[in-house]
Parts: structure tokens; C-alpha cells; sequence
């Protein structure tokens, strides 16, 4: 397994994580026993970095993990977040929670249903705008004195905010969503700041919420409650369009010989040795093809060809509705 260090003076965890959502939320049915021997396969082939959120269920993901990890804990690199609240009434609406007294309550619960003692990397899920990053992040700091945390990160927050957070307590990780359709943080400046900063870029959606693997080919392949039904990108003329950009990466990958999905994640990965991803499965096979990326080397002119065909705004549609893109590099 190949690793990567998080930040300047972190640890070394797997440069492919699991991402854990996806087997508790968001993406239609789900199969617990088959998730818990997926995040086991995970550590049998030396993935060491499981994401996960205590909104994520919301709950009932920290407590899948947590099951997943009795007798096996010291294998794993356990991440999760904190800061996005769903309204009990309306699980579509959402708001974000940056308080201090907020942010010890919420670590507490997520060690609980954890089962476990410290937190490896605790991120907030999203920047809130009516708390100072410095008060946010002075609360986290206190995880990390006590104990219940190892290191710190923050979701979704521009290079400014980035900036302030650094100058309270060291920030390990900045997760963002990063793929060939989303370029966001080359374009914002995020990256460019971690950079500066000291501090690894985690991507999420590497794989563009499955897309870009090949595999969904119309809106009909979801179930009816995934939610990536009413994103902007799967919906209409966005979906018919952003399908002719999959089809350029079938293309490019027969040509490397690999996967689309292999492509794509060696992409992401090519990008820089602090630049790590966490795609999300819910099968041993998908995972082991994941892997499978880890072997793919990308030339300079293969990487030029590849940005030929996805400039940083290549893809049609937002990658969250307006309310979710307000959230976002914050």
C-alpha cells in the first residue's frame, strides 16, 4: 500500500481511504453485513484511512464503523466530521453548527457511538459563517489536549479561512471535493493554500459520485430515494452532457489499459504526494479496482492529453444545488 503524509509533521495513513457514506446514506439501499466486510477487506489490503460523519445516517454510519473496527482498531486511521445539522422534521434542510459547546457534544457522541477512545483526524463538515473560525477551531484544539483527538481538518473552507484555522492549531487535512469534473480547489485557490500552508488536500468524490466510472448511464440506474437524482449534474440536458465527458474517459483509459475509474483516481493522485482520496464503495470488487489505481503512472503528456479534455470548468451543472454550493468554500 502506498502512503501519504498528512501534513507537514503527520502521520503516514493509506493514499486511497474508504470513503464510508455511501454504505449509510445518501446512495439508495445499502447492505450493513456486506459494508462491514468491505471496510474489513479495506484493512486486509492495507487501507488505513476510513472516512466517515457523524451526519452521515445521520448517526447510523459512525455506529456501522464502529462495529467494523472491534478487534481491529489499531489498523485503521478513523477520520470523521462534525458541524452539519439536519432538521429531525425535514431531512432536506440543514444548517451548520460551529459553537464551541457544540463542537466538545458532538466529539463526545461520535467517540461514543464510535466505540472508540480518540478520534484520529477530526474534521468540521462545513465552515459555519456566524461563528469565527478561530472560536471553531479553539474548541478542536481543546479534543486535541485532552486527548480524544489526534489531529485536526476542515471541509469545504477556503484558502482565507484555512489561513486563520492554521494560525490557532495546525490543520492536517483539508477535504474538498476533487475529481476530472471537479477542479474546484486548482481554480479557487484552495490547493494553492494548503500548499503554502503545510496542509494535505483529501478528495472527496473522486470519482464523481460514481460517474465517472463508467457505470451509470441514465438517471434510471438510481434508486428512488438516491440523491443524486435531484443534483444538479445528473439532471436534464446536465446529465446527456457530462455523459460525452465519461465517454472521453473510456476512451482515454482502454488506452492506458486500465479501468475508468482507475484513470480517474490516478489522476487525482498524480495532482501532488499531498493530495490523497477517499472514494466511496459498498463492494470488495469496486474496492479492489480502486486499488488498482495505485499501479496506474500517468506521463506528463498523458496528464496534458487528460486536461485537454476536462478543463477546470469542463463539467455541466453544479456539483450541489444552490444551497449546498453556498456551504462551500466558505
Amino acid at each position: 500500500m502506498q502512503t501519504r503524509t498528512l501534513g507537514n509533521n503527520g502521520p503516514k495513513v493509506s493514499a486511497l481511504g474508504l470513503g464510508c457514506m455511501g454504505m449509510s446514506a445518501f446512495y439508495g439501499a445499502h447492505d450493513d453485513t456486506e459494508s462491514i466486510v468491505t471496510i474489513h477487506h479495506a484493512l486486509d489490503r492495507g487501507l488505513t484511512l476510513l472516512d466517515t460523519a457523524d451526519m452521515y445516517g445521520p448517526h447510523t454510519n459512525e455506529v456501522l464503523l464502529g462495529k467494523a473496527l472491534k478487534g481491529r482498531r489499531e489498523q485503521a486511521f478513523v477520520a470523521t466530521k462534525f458541524g452539519i445539522v439536519l432538521d429531525p422534521n425535514d431531512p432536506s434542510a440543514r444548517g451548520v453548527n460551529g459553537r464551541p459547546a457544540y463542537v466538545h457534544a458532538a466529539c463526545d457522541a461520535s467517540l461514543k457511538r464510535l466505540g472508540i477512545d480518540t478520534i484520529d483526524l477530526y474534521y468540521q463538515h462545513r465552515v459555519d459563517p456566524h461563528v469565527p473560525i478561530e472560536e471553531t477551531v479553539g474548541a478542536m484544539a481543546e479534543l486535541v489536549a485532552s486527548g480524544k483527538v489526534r489531529y485536526l481538518g476542515l471541509s469545504e473552507a477556503s484558502g482565507a479561512t484555512l489561513e486563520r484555522a492554521c494560525k490557532v492549531h495546525p490543520i492536517a487535512a483539508l477535504q474538498s471535493g476533487f475529481s476530472l469534473w471537479t477542479r474546484d480547489p486548482q481554480s479557487n485557490g484552495m490547493l494553492g493554500a494548503c500548499r503554502r500552508l503545510g496542509v494535505s488536500l483529501v478528495a472527496y468524490s473522486p470519482l464523481g459520485r460514481g460517474f465517472l466510472t463508467g457505470a451509470i448511464r441514465s438517471p434510471d440506474d438510481f434508486d428512488a430515494d438516491d440523491f443524486r437524482r435531484h443534483s444538479p449534474r445528473f439532471m436534464g440536458d446536465n446529465f446527456a452532457r457530462n455523459l460525452r465527458l465519461v465517454e472521453q474517459v473510456k476512451t482515454l483509459a482502454a488506452g492506458k489499459g486500465c479501468s475508468p475509474a482507475q484513470l480517474a483516481l490516478a489522476w487525482v493522485l498524480a495532482q501532488g504526494d499531498d493530495v490523497l482520496a477517499i472514494p466511496g464503495t459498498r463492494k470488495r470488487s469496486r474496492l479492489d479496482e480502486n486499488l488498482g489505481a495505485l499501479d496506474v503512472r500517468l506521463s506528463v503528456a498523458e496528464l496534458e492529453a487528460i486536461d485537454a479534455v476536462f478543463p477546470l470548468d469542463a463539467a455541466s451543472g453544479g456539483r450541489y444545488a444552490d444551497e449546498g454550493m453556498r456551504m462551500v468554500n466558505a
